[in-house]
Parts: structure tokens; sequence; C-alpha cells
């Protein structure tokens, strides 16, 4: 039996692979720890893993946490996804690391393992290895790992490998560190001081991925842009799935997606970014009214009465099982959320992408990049782009082709068998 402390951000999209992969280590036999956000405690001790919760800065709670900055506002673009990175990510870096030192020094771990953005593993990757446990990340966004063949995370911008290309991204490569990103590195490596811990001797996006002993990107490799140049840690392993919800109760309306004779389309803001849907879910239903389609609306939690009037072709719920609803499914609107991408893309539906904070402007270039669908390059797209899209997509069959050969690749992972798997033989590798 080995004995696991995971950790992550207290953010829906970032804990609940976490999740997956917590229940299914202690189904393993398995001694699992998960630290966390405190709301996360009860959903935690449901996986059968002991629940640790986090504290201080790093114990926010991501459905209000981001609306309630005071600047964000002010930010767009790049800007914003520096701000967040800061704010969401990098402040909370200390009482990450004290909390999950705290849970070694009691837990005695034979691994630690964190998804990507949970920053208080860099404190504890600049100490010897000989001084702590074994080290695994998991990539629960799209990879920021620096190469010569791609341009740097952050700029959503598809890969070039030519010659011309990786002269691009070197200077590119160089604007983020040295100018873009220069001041969040600063601020990271200021933290660490004050933790006693050295700088950082890479950029922080690289080392988040090239520093821990082993990085488990969760997606199929064919969704990722190619490098030549690869750090040896790394492993695709598939993304991790949601449960089966074959008890979730569905609204009163959901045999008419069953006995759907055109295409059913599926719209959503996720569960965070879902407070204004002016943004996406509202000209999806201005763009879609009256067209021979189904446009079902999930609104992430949010009340229906926010939607406003609805046309005589859409179908809403606060809530819907995504795996009974996906292969019903014909075309996936979204602002971009990584997981639910991979789990569209699971079932072969093709994508049309609209999101640009975080990380999502990068889902979305990988989205286009790939072949899937379309990136309307915008986080509030109008109601005609967002009309010439859904015709796009659904009138050429190329996009779906391409999806189900990524839910082909998807399906050759058995991810968390993999994920076990490469976690013990780290683990075996250090004895």
């Amino acid at each position: 039996m080995t004995s696991y402390l995971l950790c992550s951000s207290p953010i829906h999209g970032h804990i609940v692979p976490m999740l997956a992969i917590a229940r299914y280590l202690v189904g393993c036999g398995h001694q699992v720890s998960l630290l966390s956000g405190s709301r996360f405690h009860a959903t935690i001790a449901q996986t059968g893993a002991t629940p640790l919760s986090l504290d201080g800065r790093a114990d926010y709670d991501d459905r209000t946490y981001i609306d309630e900055l005071p600047e964000r506002h002010q930010h767009k673009g790049i800007g914003k996804i520096r701000y967040d990175l800061v704010t969401v990510f990098v402040l909370p870096l200390p009482d990450q690391y004290r909390a999950l030192q705290r849970a070694i020094n009691t837990i005695q771990p034979d691994i630690v393992v964190g998804e990507t953005a949970f920053m208080g593993l860099l404190a504890l990757l600049r100490t010897s290895p000989l001084q702590r446990p074994a080290v695994a990340t998991v990539g629960v966004l799209p990879l920021a790992q620096m190469s010569r063949d791609a341009a740097p995370f952050g700029l959503g911008l598809a890969p070039l490998a030519n010659p011309l290309g990786r002269l691009r991204n070197r200077l590119l490569n160089s604007l983020v560190q040295q100018l873009i990103f220069r001041s969040t590195q600063d601020l990271a490596n200021q933290l660490l001081g004050e933790l006693g811990a050295p700088a950082l001797d890479a950029f922080l996006f690289d080392y988040a991925s090239r520093g821990p002993d082993l990085f488990l990107q969760l997606c199929a490799a064919e969704f990722e842009y190619p490098r030549s140049d690869l750090s040896a840690n790394l492993r695709f392993v598939g993304p991790v799935l949601p449960a089966a919800s074959a008890h979730a109760e569905v609204p009163p309306w959901w045999g008419e997606l069953e006995a759907a004779d055109c295409p059913v389309v599926h719209v959503t803001q996720g569960t965070i970014d879902n407070k204004d849907m002016g943004r996406l879910i509202r000209p999806a239903l201005d763009a879609l009214a009256g067209h021979k389609l189904l446009l079902v609306v999930s609104t992430g939690g949010r009340p229906l009465a926010e939607l406003g009037p609805l046309p005589a072709n859409v179908r809403a719920a606060e809530f819907l099982p995504y795996d009974r609803l996906m292969p019903l499914t014909d075309l996936f609107i979204t602002n971009a959320g990584y997981g639910g991408v991979q789990f569209a893309l699971s079932h072969g539906v093709p994508i049309i992408a609209a999101g640009d904070s975080e990380d999502k402007v990068e889902v979305c270039a990988r989205v286009a990049w790939s072949g899937v669908g379309l990136n309307l390059k915008s986080g509030t797209p109008t109601v005609a782009a967002i009309a010439r899209a859904v015709e796009q997509v659904l009138a050429e069959p190329a996009y779906r082709t391409r999806a189900r050969a990524l839910a082909t690749a998807i399906r050759s992972h058995d991810t968390l068998q993999e994920i076990e798997r490469e976690l013990e033989q780290l683990i075996a590798s250090r004895v």
C-alpha cells in the first residue's frame, strides 16, 4: 500500500480530475489524502480519501472569488491572463506550501501529486530530492511547456516548426519571459525567497512541467501541439472523464433530444464564468432562434430566469448529465473550459470555442489547430459570428471526422490505470 498526498487549487475544473484520481487510488487499496479548499471537504471524503483543508489566502471559494477581485475588469487579453495568474495562483503560493508541508510532516507520504496550478509545489520542488517525497504533477490545463516549435503559452497562437516559425517562437518566448510575464516570475521568486526556497532556475511556465519528477498531461497527444523538445518526464495519459451518471435526474423535455430529427446543439458558459449570460449563451439563443435545430442550454447552476425569454427551439436546465447529453449532441458551443472540451471530444462532438480568460485562449487555439471546430477568438462573440460558425461546422463533415478521430485517440487510453502505473513506477525508482 502506497501513501499518496494529492493537492489541488480550490477550483472546480482543477479538483474534479484530482477527485477521480483519489477515488481510483483508494479503490486500488492505497492510502490517500487530498489537500484543497475547505468547501470541497465533504466532496473529498466521498471519494474515500482523507480531506485536508487549505487556509489563509489559499482557501478561497472559486464560485465568487474571481468576481470579487477589485481590478479584474480593468484588464483585457494577455493582461487579464497575467492578472488572473498572479491573484488566483501565484499569491496563494506561501499558504499552499505551508499547508502542504504540514501535511507532509503528518502523513509522511510516499509521493505528492498536485495539479498544474498548485503553486505551493514550486517551493517543495526547490528542495533537494533527497529531502522530499517524490513529486508528480497532473496537467489539468493545456500544456504550457516552452518549445522551439511552439509559441509561448498565453498568446493563443498555432505552432510553427519551420525555420521561420522557430525564429518567431524564439523571439516570442523571449518576449514573454523577459517582458510580459517578467513581473510574475519576479513575484514567484520573491515568495519563494520568503519561504527560504531558492529562486526558480527556469521560467515559471516551463518549470511547472519540467520541474517535477513526473508530469502527466491529461489529454491525448493528438490534441496538443507537437514539440520535438518535450521534457523526458512528460507522459500523455488521456483525459480524466467524469463518472457515469445513470441515476441523475433529467428534465421533462429530455425525450425530445432522443427523438430529435434535427441537429442538437449544446451551449454553456461552465460553472464559473457564468454570471453574465450575455457573454455567450444569450447571443447563441438569439443567433439560433428559429433555426431547424434543438438548442440545449446548461446554466451551470444559475437560475433559468437569468436567461430571459427562450425561443421555441431552446431547452434549458441548470445542470445536465454530460455523459448522457454528449452522445445526443451534434455540436458543442463553449467558453472553452479544458475539461468540458475534452469530454465533448471523447464523444466525437465538434466544437465552437469562445473564451478569452485564464487558459481558455489556449484551449480555443487547440480546437482550431486540431481541426475539431472553430475558434471565435472572443469571449463575447456576436450573434452573427455564432450563426455563421454553427452553419459552417454543421455543414462541413471534416470537423466531426476530426472530432471522432480525437475520440478514438482518447479511447486508446485507460487514463486512471495509466496514472496509477506511472506513479507507482516513480515511487519504485526512488527506493
